[in-house]
Order: C-alpha cells, then structure tokens, then sequence
C-alpha cells in the first residue's frame, strides 16, 4: 500500500500492543512498541531507494528481497534489537521483536493483497504474487485507522489496546469480505465470457465496481463489471506468437524493455512508424483502465534501428486510477 497507510498502521499496531498489561504500565516499552510498529510497518519499502538508480532497476527490486521469506525475521532483528537497547528495554527484547515481526509481516501480507504484487515467496520463487483485492490506497481502511489514532493521541481512548484490538479484527474481517467480492465478480465474468480465458480484476477504489481483463488465444477482452453486469469495453489484438516486427525486437534490448517483460504478465505491444523512425511502446494490459494503458515501456528507434529514447514507468496521475 502507500507510505501513508504503512505508517499509520504500524501506529495503530502499536496501540494494540497495549492490550498487554506490561506495554501499559511500562512508557519506556510503550515506546519502543511505537517505534517498532511505525519502522517495521515501513522497513520493506526501504528497497525505494533503488529509483535513484533507474525505473528499470526499481520495477526489478522493489517489493522483492525486502519482501521475501526471511525479511520479517531480519528485520525483526535490524530494528527491534536497536530500539530495545535504545529504549532501555532488553528485559522484554522479545516482545518488542514480535511486534516488530507482526508489523513487517503485516506490510507484506497488505501487499500481497494489492494489484501491483509482490515477490513473497523468495528465494524460492521469483514469481509475483498479487491476490487483486485491494488498492493501493484504501480510503475505508485509512479513515477508520485515522479516527481511531486520532482520537488516541488526543487521550480520549481509554483502553487502546481493546479498541485497536478490535479494530484489526474489523480489518481482517473487510480484507475477507473484499476477497470474497473479488471471487464472485471473478465468477460474474467467467459465466458471462465463457470457459478458456484468463481473467484477472482489479478493484476501484470505492469498491462497487472492478475492471478485467480476459485473455484468449489471440486477444484481451478488457472492461469492468458490477452488480449491473459485465461491459466489455475494448478487445487488444495480441502480436502473433514469433512474428513481433523489427522495430519491437529491437527495442527488447534496452534495460527497460527487459525489465518490463520481467514483470508484466499481459504484454501488449504497438509499432508507430514515424517520419525518422519508430516507435514501440509495450503495455501491461491487466492495469488498463478506461481504454488506456498507462503502465507501460516506450522505446523510440531510429531507421537503423538505434535506440534514440528509451522510457518506463506510469503515465497517469497519482490519484487516477488503477490504484495499484
């Protein structure tokens, strides 16, 4: 999910931290358990940093090895450790460290649920993962996450570690019920599409409607389904299998295009001519949205199928849809 949301939760992990009786009557271990919570909650996005590299080396890295089996356990380590010593807390290193374990495992499994994926099952499996149920950001969650910690820090809850403790218990519970709307929409449009295609959803933000894609031998079908009934909106032609013009095999070789086909999972690829050469641009159909596909690879080519530019990433506001 986004930052914002990392960090918030990882402030309401903290208060449910308080349902112990130790956490509550020791300041010293209360913030600690803050500490952990908040860093541990936003530690496997460390990864960011790789941007500063290059789009390409991002989209390889990020939610990858931070995200992977053993980061919990090494997180837990690296940040509860320190923040137990710093605190004066040694006497309960191990709580301290299981909250830091629940905080990064919690990062992870809201990742999973969204769109974009995550590579959880390394070294394992370099496979994304992604289950499509949430957005990246989720304005339920947040809102009742921003109430509850709020009100918190202003003093006016007097139990927080049974009101947080029910909070996330009402967390699990929505993430449960998004999951089983993302299951019946996915039936929705099988029966109406058919047997014989691969369709993934993605969720809207409000959450009364999900866009699809469904893939066939020789097409996507894209569009988007509610409690009105399936639309589709757009069918993509795929590029016949070994037989991609000049222009897009040449483009597979810049690091972009490579990193893009690493990742993508429904790749669609366009070849514009132009006056001085070309123009190959490869997309993600699964984050399509409104006949626009704006994640997506572009490489322009000279006549002598030189790479003159060579682009990756989104081309879409942060707060346009799809939210992944």
């Amino acid at each position: 999910m986004d930052t914002g949301s990392h960090l918030l939760f990882g402030l309401t992990l903290a208060g449910a931290a308080f349902v112990m009786p130790g956490v509550a009557d020791h300041p010293s271990l209360a913030h600690a358990m803050v500490a952990v919570s908040m860093i541990g909650s936003h530690a496997p996005d460390f990864d960011a940093v790789v941007r500063l590299k290059s789009e390409a080396a991002y989209l390889r890295y990020h939610r990858g090895i931070t995200h992977s089996l053993p980061a919990p356990f090494v997180w837990s380590l690296l940040i509860g450790l320190p923040c137990a010593a710093c605190f004066g807390v040694m006497q309960h290193v191990w709580i301290v460290l299981l909250w830091t374990l629940l905080a990064v495992v919690f990062h992870i499994t809201l990742d999973l649920f969204n769109g974009y994926g995550v590579q959880c099952l390394r070294p394992f499996t370099n496979r994304w993962l992604h289950l499509d149920t949430l957005c990246l950001f989720d304005p339920y969650m947040f809102a009742a996450h921003f109430i509850s910690a709020l009100l918190w820090l202003c003093g006016l809850l007097p139990q927080p570690g049974l009101i947080f403790t029910m909070l996330y218990a009402a967390t699990f519970a929505y993430i449960g019920w998004r999951s089983f709307e993302h299951r019946r929409r996915f039936k929705q449009v099988k029966s109406e599409l058919g047997e014989g295609k691969r369709i993934t959803l993605l969720p809207s933000m409000r959450g009364g409607s999900w866009q699809f894609v469904a893939e066939s031998t020789d097409a996507y079908l894209t569009g988007t389904v509610n409690s009105k009934g399936v639309h589709v909106e757009a069918t993509l032609r795929k590029s016949p299998s070994g037989q991609l013009p000049d222009a897009a095999l040449a483009s597979m070789a810049t690091d972009g295009v490579r990193a893009f086909l690493d990742f993508a999972e429904k790749v669609h690829v366009s070849v514009q001519e132009r006056l001085d050469g070309y123009e190959v641009t490869w997309s993600d159909v699964r984050f399509w949205y409104n006949h626009k596909m704006p994640f997506h690879a572009a490489v322009t080519l000279d006549r002598q199928m030189n790479v003159r530019e060579s682009k990756l990433g989104w081309d879409k506001k942060t707060w346009e849809p799809p939210h992944v």
